[in-house]
C-alpha cells in the first residue's frame, strides 16, 4: 500500500523502500504460488522459481519485519499527515501530535520499527497479519515475538523452490511384452540443481538447493507378481543402446495388461531432489545472531505413463 497501512489499529508505513526485482513473489505471475508475500520487502529470486508447487507451506503466515530507522518513520508518518486526518475524521491537531509522539521519541534511539507482512497465499495470512500491531519498536540486534527468523525466510525460499516435472522415455515406446526388459529413462531433465534466494535487503538472505539424487519406478502394479523392476538409475536412468544387453533400469513386466480395465500399466517415474540450506547475515544488525535448522525432506516430481503389454503368441506344429 503506498500510503500506508493499518494493521492491530496501528498508523504505519511500508517496512521499507521496493529494492528492485521480482519483490514477494515465490513464482511467476499466473502460476500456482505456494508463498506470495504482501507488504513485505523479501525479494525471491532463482532458477528454482517458475515450475508447480510441491505443496510446501511456511509455518507462521505472517511476521514482523525490520523497517525503518526512527527518524525515517517519524519523517514518513509527518508525510501521510493528510491521510491521517482522511482516515480519522473529526480528529484534532492535538490528537495527531499524540498520534506520533511514540515516534518522535525514540529519536536517536538505535534500533528499527518493524512493520507485519504476511503470505498471501495461505487463507489463513490476512486474518493473522491483522492481528498484529503497525509496527513496533525494536533495540538493535534484537528481534521482537513474531519478528522474521533465518528459519521462517528460508521456509519462505523453501515454499518457492521447484523442481521440473520429468519426461518419460521408454523403450519399447508403444507397447511393451511380457518378460522384454522396458527400459526407463528421462528426457530434457535440464540443470539438475535448482536454487531459491529469499532476501531481506540489507538484513539477511536464505538460500534453499535441491540437487537431483535418484529416481523411483512405480510398475503400476499391485504387487510383485506381475513385474520386477531394476533400481539402477542413477540421476535420470540409462536410455536404450540397440543391442545393449545391459538392462538396470526399467521394468520387466512379468503378466500381460489385457485383464485390467483400462487394459495398461500406470508406470510411474519420480525424481528425488535433496534440498540443503543457507543462511547468510548481510551485516545490518537488525536481527539477533540466527540459529537455523537447514534440513528439508527432499523435494519429489513425478510424471505417468500408460504401458500396454502384450504377451508374446506361439504356434507349436507337429
Amino acid at each position: 500500500m503506498a500510503g500506508g497501512l493499518v494493521a492491530g489499529g496501528l498508523l504505519s508505513v511500508a517496512a521499507a523502500p521496493n529494492p528492485g526485482g521480482p519483490q514477494g513473489e515465490g513464482f511467476q505471475y499466473g502460476r500456482t504460488v505456494g508463498v506470495r508475500l504482501q507488504n513485505s520487502s523479501i525479494v525471491v529470486s532463482g532458477s528454482g522459481v517458475g515450475a508447480k508447487s510441491d505443496g510446501y507451506r511456511v509455518k507462521r503466515p505472517c511476521w514482523y519485519e525490520p523497517g525503518k530507522s526512527a527518524e525515517d518513520m517519524l519523517k514518513s508518518q509527518q508525510d501521510v499527515r493528510a491521510w491521517w486526518f482522511h482516515v480519522n475524521p473529526g480528529k484534532t491537531e492535538e490528537d495527531y501530535q499524540k498520534s506520533i509522539k511514540q515516534f518522535e521519541d525514540k529519536v536517536g534511539e538505535q534500533g528499527r520499527w518493524w512493520t507485519p507482512a504476511y503470505n498471501a497465499a495461505d487463507p489463513n495470512g490476512m486474518s493473522c497479519w491483522t492481528g498484529l500491531q503497525g509496527a513496533v519498536w525494536v533495540p538493535q540486534g534484537q528481534t521482537p515475538p513474531a519478528g522474521i527468523t533465518m528459519q521462517e525466510l528460508m521456509d519462505i525460499a523453501r515454499a518457492a523452490l521447484t523442481v521440473p516435472e520429468p519426461t518419460i522415455k521408454l523403450s519399447p515406446d508403444a507397447k511393451s511384452y511380457v518378460n522384454l526388459p522396458t527400459w526407463v529413462w528421462l528426457e530434457g531433465v535440464g540443470a539438475t540443481t535448482r536454487s531459491v534466494t529469499a532476501t531481506l535487503p540489507g538484513v539477511m538472505s536464505a538460500t534453499v538447493t535441491a540437487t537431483l539424487g535418484s529416481i523411483k519406478i512405480d510398475p503400476g502394479t499391485k504387487d510383485d507378481t506381475r513385474a520386477e523392476v531394476r533400481t539402477n538409475c542413477g540421476t535420470t536412468g540409462h536410455p536404450y543402446v540397440k543391442g545393449s544387453t545391459d538392462f538396470q533400469c526399467g521394468v520387466k513386466y512379468l503378466r500381460s495388461s489385457a485383464d485390467l480395465q483400462p487394459p495398461v500399466y500406470h508406470l510411474t517415474v519420480t525424481t528425488v531432489w535433496p534440498v540443503t540450506g543457507q543462511g547468510n547475515n548481510l551485516g545490518g544488525g537488525a536481527v539477533a545472531p540466527f540459529v537455523y535448522d537447514p534440513n528439508y525432506a527432499p523435494v519429489q516430481a513425478s510424471a505417468t505413463r500408460d504401458v500396454p503389454v502384450g504377451e508374446v503368441q506361439s504356434v507349436v506344429q507337429p
